[in-house]
Parts: structure tokens; sequence; C-alpha cells
């Protein structure tokens, strides 16, 4: 799955796939109602990719958490991001239990399932591509 490709545009609602490059920005399309639209190097864009969770630990990459939701459902729907903030907080700890409770916020849980719940429904959680790359990295390690 490639999260660089899938855009959260602050100041607009769900999730957008880049379309192409354009001279001043982007051509995005809504992953919701699927309008394309343009978009500005001057606006606030954040790739799936560069999103990590706060851990106790070292931070997590929005993928890992995606893929520890995406298990724990067996593919399915997580909690809905309206749900009761403990519920919510419930379902963070039981996906990532070392979350760091000070640094992630109500409104960056509820964000998360919102997404996933969306990517979900859309088909575009497919983690089958990282059990291919292990196998072949392996492959391509050089004997001694």
């Amino acid at each position: 799955m490639d999260l660089s490709k899938i855009l959260a545009i602050t100041g607009k609602p769900g999730l957008y796939l880049v379309i192409s490059q354009t001279k001043s920005g982007a051509l995005v399309e809504s992953i919701i109602d699927k309008k394309r639209i343009p978009v500005f190097a001057t606006e606030k864009l954040s790739s799936l990719n560069d999103i990590s969770i706060f851990t106790t630990d070292e931070d997590l990459p929005l993928k890992t958490v995606l893929k520890a939701i995406f298990d724990k459902e067996n593919g399915g729907k997580c909690i809905d991001h309206k749900s009761d903030n403990n519920a919510l907080k419930k379902y963070m700890e039981e996906v990532v239990p070392n979350f760091d409770k000070d640094r992630v916020y109500v409104s960056d849980i509820k964000k998360l399932f919102s997404w996933y719940n969306l990517l979900q429904q859309e088909n575009l959680l497919d983690f089958s591509e990282e059990s291919e790359n292990i196998g072949k990295s392996e492959d391509n390690i050089e004997k001694d």
C-alpha cells in the first residue's frame, strides 16, 4: 500500500489521491466524492506516508498503525470515529498499547479511525505487497 499518493489537506474533509503534478501544486481527487480539485503549494498538505503516531518508545509510522487495525478487524471496519471518547481511547490502547496519552489527543484518534474506515471502505488498504517485499529482500541478500 502506497500512502505517499494519499493526502490529508488542512481545512478540507477526508483524504485525497494525487492524480498529477502541476506547475504550482497538484491535481487531487477526493476519496469521498471523487471530485477533482487543484491544490497549491501554499496549502498545508500531508502525505499519509509522512504521518506517525507518538508512542512512549519511538514514533510509529501511520502505515504500521493502519496495519494493526486491519489485523485486529480482519480487514473490516474499525470503531466509529464518532464513538464516545473513552471508547475511542480504549480501542486505541488495544491497537497501540504504548501510544503517548499526553501527546495523542482524542481529535487525533478520531481522525485516525475516520481515515482507516474511509480507506477500508474504498478498498485502499492492501498490505499484501509488504509480505512480497520481505521475500524479495531476503532473496537479494548477498551470501558470503
